[in-house]
C-alpha cells in the first residue's frame, strides 16, 4: 500500500455495522503493545509485535483497526496508566462531574457507574458528596488504587453481562461514564448494548473520546495503537447508538484535552441540539464521511517521520543531549514508527512513579522521574506527550530558564525557542 491509496480488504467485517469490505488507509507496520513497559529482568526477552493497519467503513463512516489483540493481553499487571498523576485531567473530570451533579439533581438515592475507571480520579468526585458511585475496570494496578480511596470497583471487563448483574444487584444507573474506553473496546455492540441496558430510562450516558477530525488533520498519528481499535465521529456514534435504542443528542468539544476531544450525551429519547446537528453538517461538509478525507494522511505521516529524524540527527551531530518526556502510549508508538532509540534518547522522563525504571516497548529507552531533565540537563528533550505541552512546560520552567528546550513532534516538529505565551 502506497500514499494516497486505500487498500479494499473484502474478509474484514466493521466492529459497528458488520459492513464487510474495510479500506485500509494506513499501515504503521508490526508495533510492540505501546503500554507494556518492560521490566529490567526481561530486557532479554523480546517484545510481542502485531499488525497495524487502520481501515475505514463506507456504512456506518467507522475509523477502525484491522486485527485485535486479546485484550488480556493489554490491561495487566504492567498496565501502568493512572489517571491522576495529569493535573488538566484532574481538573476536566470535576468540573465533568460537578455538572452532571447540578444537572441531573443527582443525591444519595443515585447511582453513577464510570466503565473504564482507572484509579478512581474521576468517582472520588461523587463519593465526596455522598452520590453511590461504582467503577469498573479490568487493569489490577488502578483498581487496586481506586479501592485505595474508597471507591467501589469491579475488576472486570464490561459488557451487557456485567451491566445485567449491576442491575439486578444495584438498579439501573442514573449517570453512566466513558470516559477514553470506548476507543478501546473491540466488541462495540457488546459494550454499548450494555450500557443501554445499565442507564434507567430517563437517564444519561456520557462519552468522551479523541476526535477522529482532529487526529487526521493535524497528523495526531501516535494516537493510534493497539489499545485504540475505534476512532470516532459524530455520524459514526450517531450510527452506532442508534443500533442499541439509544440517541446521541448533544456534544461538546475540548481542543486542548488529548489533542481534542469530543464528549457525547446519549440517552433513551431523541432529542438534537443544535450544536451537534451544525456539527454534523460540517463532517459531511468537509468529506469526513468519505474514504478520499483518509488517504492523503500516510504520505503526511512518513514526511514528519522524516522531518523528525532529521531534526534529531541534527541536534546530535551537533552535540547537543536529547532526552524525552512522556513515557505513554502515544509516545511508544512515536519513537518505534519514527525509529527514535537509545542510540538518539538519553532517557524518557515521566511523572508516573509507576513507571520508573522500566523501559519504553520496543525501543528499550530507559524511563525515570521528571527531575532527570534538572539534574542531566539534556539540551533538547522531546515531548512524547504533547497533548499535555501546557501542562508540562508549566511544570518545567527551571529547566526552560537553564537553556533547556522542548521540541514538539506534532502537527509538525518544531523547537519552543522561548516559554510560550498562554491565556
Amino acid at each position: 500500500m502506497t500514499a494516497g491509496q486505500a487498500l479494499l480488504r473484502p474478509e474484514a467485517t466493521c466492529r459497528s455495522c458488520g459492513h464487510q469490505g474495510l479500506e485500509v488507509f494506513l499501515s504503521l507496520g508490526n508495533m510492540p503493545l505501546p503500554d507494556a513497559f518492560v521490566h529490567p529482568d526481561d530486557l532479554s526477552q523480546p517484545d510481542a509485535r502485531y499488525p497495524l493497519d487502520v481501515a475505514f467503513c463506507s456504512r456506518c463512516c467507522l475509523v477502525q483497526l484491522v486485527g485485535d489483540v486479546p485484550a488480556e493481553r493489554m490491561f495487566v499487571e504492567n498496565y501502568l496508566y493512572f489517571s491522576s498523576y495529569s493535573d488538566q485531567l484532574l481538573q476536566h473530570s470535576r468540573q465533568h462531574a460537578l455538572e452532571l451533579i447540578e444537572q441531573r439533581g443527582l443525591g444519595s438515592r443515585s447511582l453513577v457507574v464510570e466503565v473504564a475507571s482507572n484509579d478512581g480520579y474521576l468517582l472520588r468526585n461523587f463519593a465526596e458528596q455522598g452520590i453511590p458511585a461504582v467503577g469498573v475496570d479490568p487493569a489490577p494496578g488502578p483498581a487496586a488504587a481506586a479501592r485505595e480511596i474508597g471507591i467501589e470497583t469491579i475488576q472486570e471487563f464490561f459488557g451487557r453481562d456485567l451491566a445485567s448483574r449491576l442491575v439486578s444487584e444495584r438498579g439501573h444507573s442514573d449517570v453512566v461514564i466513558a470516559n477514553n474506553v470506548m476507543a478501546h473496546v473491540p466488541d462495540l455492540n457488546d459494550f454499548v448494548g450494555g450500557m443501554a441496558a445499565l442507564v434507567a430510562k430517563d437517564g444519561v450516558i456520557t462519552v468522551e473520546n479523541p476526535y477522529v477530525r482532529r487526529l487526521i488533520d493535524e497528523n495526531q498519528f501516535d494516537t493510534i495503537y493497539h489499545e485504540h481499535v475505534c476512532y470516532y465521529s459524530c455520524t459514526s456514534v450517531a450510527h452506532l447508538v442508534e443500533q442499541h435504542g439509544l440517541h446521541l443528542n448533544d456534544v461538546r468539544a475540548f481542543p486542548g484535552l488529548h489533542g481534542g476531544t469530543l464528549r457525547w450525551y446519549l440517552s433513551k429519547s431523541p432529542g438534537r441540539s443544535a450544536r451537534l446537528e451544525e456539527l454534523l453538517r460540517e463532517e459531511h461538509n468537509c468529506g469526513l464521511n468519505t474514504i478520499d478525507y483518509y488517504i492523503e494522511f500516510g504520505g503526511r505521516i512518513e514526511q514528519l517521520r522524516h522531518e523528525l529524524l532529521n531534526l534529531l540527527h541534527g541536534l546530535q551531530r551537533d552535540g547537543h543531549k536529547v532526552a524525552a518526556y512522556g513515557a505513554a502510549a502515544k509516545g511508544t508508538v512515536m519513537l518505534n514508527y519514527v525509529g527514535i532509540g537509545a542510540d538518539l534518547l538519553e532517557f524518557v522522563v515521566d511523572r508516573n512513579v509507576h513507571k520508573h525504571g522500566r523501559f519504553v516497548p520496543g525501543v528499550r529507552v530507559p524511563i525515570a522521574g521528571p527531575e532527570r531533565l534538572l539534574i542531566d540537563r539534556p539540551n533538547y528533550t522531546l515531548l512524547l506527550a504533547w497533548n499535555f505541552a501546557k501542562e508540562i512546560v508549566r511544570q518545567q520552567q527551571d529547566y526552560l530558564r537553564r537553556g533547556g528546550r522542548f521540541v514538539i513532534p506534532i502537527p509538525k516538529p518544531t523547537v519552543l525557542e522561548h516559554e510560550p505565551a498562554y491565556d
